[in-house]
């Protein structure tokens, strides 16, 4: 179904959004500002300065009950036990037959876990979570709290003007803090390969809290397309375009987030499957495309080998403004993902050379204290 203005809900900074020159489009379900000044200037903007991004469509979920971690940890091939609070992990909700229903940020929060959820799944989620989790669990739908973004080199210098501490995070580190009076749940995370942090802050309370954010001449919102050219550079994949129900962890090149204890003892969804592809490898694995020429190629094009056989396609693609090139990222037989792995793409008849590279694109920037682990 074709999603339509009357069909479509409204973040908490709407009005905000549309008085700063915002263009709403449609997305998850929500109206949602694509841009305001224009994609590619507010994505450099990022690189060299501050953006703040509205990511209150996102999903916010608060579990708690006896063994909350251990509860998850069947849903989850994260290691949440070992977790320590107050710090975060990238992790996944899996199917049982190991498929990805979502990709997500989990944190342990004292006696409770918080769960960030991607937007257009998080319903599906939530079925999910209250289908397969033991009554003893609870959970709440955070529905009351908006989501910002605070992105960029300058992040930190400016949050800190504001939340007095906050520069003493790390990465996937997280915490309480206040803000005139006003509680907000912060962690320096990020959808963008830069240093930045993300703020749960209370609906009624998000209007001023980004006044003051753009209020300083550092910061400047930005729309969901630098979102989306950022993330594509940091070599971050989007779920229901570069993740799927059809794709597992190890083809996803996800591995990362599953770690040794949970490789070894198993007992999560989908682990028999998982396990067999770690120790044998995957039919095909997310890749990295440097494409030659400036069109880029887009979701859906065919990714061809040297004979002209369809081996793949393309599930994320577009400009890069930092590397003035088109970039993309999509699946192929595992054999041919190798770094340097010469490929041809299909797109609407047309065909372009492109070459397997590493991930990220662009080199991430994240702050990690010497001698912290992530």
């Amino acid at each position: 179904m074709t999603e339509t203005s009357e069909q479509l809900d409204r973040l908490p900074l709407h009005g905000w959004h549309r008085a700063k020159g915002g263009r709403m489009v449609p997305f998850a379900g929500y109206e949602m500002p694509v841009q305001y000044e224009g994609i590619m200037a507010e994505h450099l903007w990022v690189r060299e300065h501050a953006g703040l991004f509205d990511v209150s469509h996102m999903g916010q979920l608060l579990f708690h009950g006896p063994e909350v971690d251990r509860a998850l940890e069947a849903l989850l091939p994260g290691d949440l036990l070992a977790l320590k609070d107050g710090r975060l992990k990238y992790s996944m909700l899996l199917a049982e037959d190991g498929g990805i229903i979502d990709d997500l940020m989990a944190t342990r929060r004292g006696e409770h876990f918080y769960l960030v959820v991607n937007g257009a799944t998080k319903h599906g989620d939530i079925e999910q979570f209250e289908k397969r989790l033991p009554r003893t669990i609870a959970m709440d739908h955070m529905k009351e709290q908006a989501l910002l973004a605070l992105q960029g080199p300058e992040a930190a210098a400016v949050l800190e003007t504001l939340v007095a501490g906050v520069g003493e995070l790390s990465f996937m580190q997280a915490g309480l803090f206040h803000w005139d009076g006003k509680p907000l749940w912060i962690s320096r995370s990020g959808y963008t390969g830069e240093d930045g942090f993300e703020i749960s802050v209370a609906g009624r309370d998000v209007e001023a809290l980004a006044d003051a954010l753009t209020g300083d001449e550092r910061v400047k919102p930005i729309g969901l397309g630098a979102r989306d050219s950022l993330r594509l550079e940091a070599g971050l994949p989007l779920y229901g375009h570069d993740l799927d129900g059809e794709t597992t962890p190890v083809m996803a090149d996800l591995t990362f987030a599953i770690n040794r204890r949970r490789r070894a003892e198993g007992g999560f969804a989908g682990a028999m499957r998982i396990m067999a592809e770690l120790e044998n490898g995957a039919p095909q694995k997310r890749v990295g495309l440097l494409v030659e020429g400036k069109q880029p190629v887009r979701e859906g094009a065919l990714i061809l080998d040297y004979e002209g056989s369809e081996i793949g396609r393309i599930t994320s693609g577009g400009h890069s403004p930092s590397l003035g090139r088109p970039i993309a990222m999509g699946y192929v037989a595992t054999a041919l993902a190798e770094p340097g792995t010469a490929l041809t793409l299909e797109q609407r008849g047309k065909l372009f050379q492109a070459t397997v590279a590493p991930m990220p694109f662009v080199p991430h920037r994240y702050h990690r204290k010497q001698g912290a682990v992530a």
